[in-house]
Formats: structure tokens, sequence, C-alpha cells
């Protein structure tokens, strides 16, 4: 029942929340400021999979926990980038135009590449992923809640702007209990890898953190914008990643052990984000009283 019924009403909700205060003119910000956009996607399309292969091979994971690794660097930025950017005093507008663009666009990279690294690490093990269906339900699970969330922006952005808030707050909340309940159905995985996967997932954000900073400043980004695609090839969207896992692994009474790195990198992941969000809003708020 949980991930038939609880899981993507979770992300469902999540997602149109991102809808919300979602316009046109972000995705036309995409034209007015390409070279941003183009950085960022590039590290989220191409960069952090590959940081998570490399991870899940060098810390040498188990083979369902190295394809559950996979499946959490394969899901774009969500609606806590967002968060995250705004309080790093990043470029927000970018931001969101990264997490719905490259959201859009997940819904055929990742059953496609899910597909081929769960087969590469778990071989004999690994479950049929129906890449067809699991297309079908991402957009049915991402794209249709932002769409619907836009669309109440547009015919109701007074009642959005008074919901938003509370929304957020509400996402939130799920989102932690979806971890609690993941790390709670596989304890014993947990406390057996924590380990190793702690490590290893520490060192993929950490190493996303400062691949965004490095193309960013090559780039010759400003300082928002080099905040913002840190922070988006940094962060994934945790919940889609454990409905993912969820999915693949075809159970229906629980949290499979392929949603573990998600929940545990769900909390690690913000060990190093915070110390980087303080960071990043002490140096941009000083870059804006010099400008």
């Amino acid at each position: 029942m949980l991930v038939d019924l609880f899981l993507p009403a979770v992300l469902t909700v999540i997602m149109f929340s991102l809808g919300l205060g979602l316009t046109g003119a972000d995705f036309s910000r995409v034209a007015r400021s390409p070279g941003a956009f183009s950085l960022g996607a590039i590290n989220q399309i191409v960069v952090v999979p590959l940081t998570g292969f490399f991870v899940a091979t060098l810390f040498g994971l188990p083979p369902e926990l190295a394809a559950g690794t996979m499946i959490l660097a394969l899901c774009p930025g969500g609606v806590m980038s967002n968060v995250a950017t705004r309080m790093a005093g990043g470029s927000v507008p970018l931001s969101v135009s990264l997490t719905a663009v490259i959201s859009l666009v997940s819904i055929v990279t990742l059953p496609v590449l899910t597909a081929l690294s769960v087969r590469h690490f778990m071989g004999a093990e690994a479950p049929e992923v129906n890449v067809t269906a699991l297309g079908l339900t991402m957009f049915l699970l991402t794209a249709v809640p932002v769409a619907l969330g836009m669309g109440l922006t547009r015919i109701a952005p007074v009642l959005t702007d008074k919901i938003g808030p509370w929304m957020n707050r509400i996402t939130t909340v799920l989102f932690a209990i979806l971890i609690l309940l993941a790390l709670a159905a596989n304890w014993a995985t947990f406390t057996a890898n924590i380990g190793t996967l702690g490590p290893a997932l520490l060192t993929m954000t950490a190493v996303l953190l400062i691949v965004g900073l490095v193309t960013s400043r090559i780039a010759g980004l400003d300082a928002r914008d080099t905040t913002t695609v840190a922070i988006e090839s940094g962060i994934q969207n945790g919940t889609l990643g454990i409905a993912v896992g969820g999915i693949v692994a075809g159970v229906a009474t629980g949290l499979p052990a392929l949603t573990l790195p998600t929940a545990i990198y769900s909390v690690t992941a913000w060990v190093l984000v915070l110390p980087f969000i303080a960071w990043r809003r002490k140096l941009n708020s000083a870059k804006a009283v010099q400008a």
C-alpha cells in the first residue's frame, strides 16, 4: 500500500507545489540566460549521474545500494533545491527554471538510464524495468501535477500566493515522513551499510557542489548564478528517488533497499548544504552591497 498509494500521493503534492507560482515567464528566462541554464542542465543530466556511478563503484557499494545511488543521481532537482537557492541568495528564477525543465527531461532520461544502471549493478538479480511504463508513471506523477499547479497560478494568482507558503510547509513534513519510513523499513540494512554508504553519499554531495562552483567560475557566471548552479547540481529530488526505487523494486508493502541511498542522502546532504548556504548567503549579500 505504501508504494502504491502514499509515495505517489506525496510526490504528486510536492510536484504540484512546484507548479504553484510557476509561469511561462520562468521558462522564457532560459532563452534570456542560456549560459547559466545550459551549464546547470549539463551538470544535472551528465555530471551528476557520472559522479553517482563513480562514487558507487569507488566505494564498492553492494549491488542494490549501488543501483539505488544511481537512481538518486538520475533524479532532477526538487522543491528543496529552490528553497535552498532562496536561502543562499541565489537566482530563484534560474533554480525554478532548471528544476522544471530538467524534471520534464527526466521523464525520458530517468527510466532508460535506470534500467541500464539496475542491470549493470545487479546483474541477474536485477528486477525487470519496463521503461515505457516507468516513463508514463513519471509523466503522471511529475508533469501533470506541475501543469495543474501552473494552471491554478494562472487562473487564481491571489489564492496561489496564499496557499504557496503552506504547501511548502506541508511538502517538507511529508518528505520527512518518507525519510523516516524508508529508514525504519530498512533499519538492518541501514545499520549494516551506513559506515560505507554515509561517506559515499557525503562524498557525492561534496563533489557535486564543488563541480557546480568550478564549472560556473570557468563559465564566468556571476555569484548568484554560481550559487544556483552549485545547489542545483548538489541537491536531487529525494521524493522522486524513493518513489522510483519503490516502483522499480515492485514492492507494495514497504520501502525496499533501492530507496535507502536516497533516504540517507536526504539527511547527509544537508550536513554539507547548510554550511554552503550560509557561506553563499554571506558572499551574495556582500556582493549586493558592493553593487
